[in-house]
């Protein structure tokens, strides 16, 4: 039994070096080698648990589906849910850089690009309840709310665009002021 257990905990351990990889250096930087040197172990080692450049790929996106589910909440609430997806603490900053530098592997891949496009599917469904009880209560014009659920997800990705680029023009309060702009436009004017 206690082999299992070690087994468990040099999987954690390569699990953390493959994020702090990906922090350091996005999807780009991530090799058997760069992990491997992370942890000052050699590839054959990891390649225990990787066989491939692409099971290690996986790997990542999984982490990165991990710790963002740990991050956002399970919310009643629709502006809370989208202010969770921004970049407005260290943590969620670096989340961020991951799920972007990811895009790229995605799209030239076609397995990446179809359990990206499921996450995003995933997100959208977590949303649209948020958007039809807006609606419900007059905070959200009426209309498909598919339609404003995408709309709401284009709009907070391109500040997370914006932020992770330009982080001194769009820190944590303009992007939450930002946010509460966008939101209170969408509102349909009373009376």
């Amino acid at each position: 039994m206690p082999a299992k257990t070690d087994h468990e905990a040099r999987r954690r351990d390569v699990s953390a070096a493959v994020w702090r990889v990906l922090a350091a250096d996005g999807f780009g930087g991530l090799t058997l080698r760069a992990v491997a040197t992370e942890m000052g172990a050699s590839t054959g080692l990891l390649t225990h648990y990787f066989p491939s450049k692409h099971a290690l790929v996986k790997h990542a996106l999984e982490l990165a589906e991990t710790r963002t589910r740990d991050l956002v909440p399970a919310t009643t609430d629709l502006r809370t849910a989208l202010a969770a997806v921004l970049p407005l603490t260290p943590e969620a900053t670096e989340i961020n850089r991951v799920w972007v530098s990811s895009w790229d592997a995605a799209l030239a891949d076609p397995e990446l690009h179809a359990l990206e496009k499921a996450r995003y599917k995933r997100w959208r469904s977590r949303l649209k309840p948020l958007v039809v009880e807006s609606q419900q209560h007059g905070d959200l014009p009426p209309g498909d709310p598919d339609d404003l659920v995408a709309g709401l997800a284009a709009f907070t990705h391109g500040l997370v665009v914006q932020a992770l680029f330009d982080p001194r023009t769009f820190p944590r309060k303009r992007l939450l002021a930002l946010l509460d702009s966008h939101l209170e436009a969408l509102t349909p004017r009373r009376g």
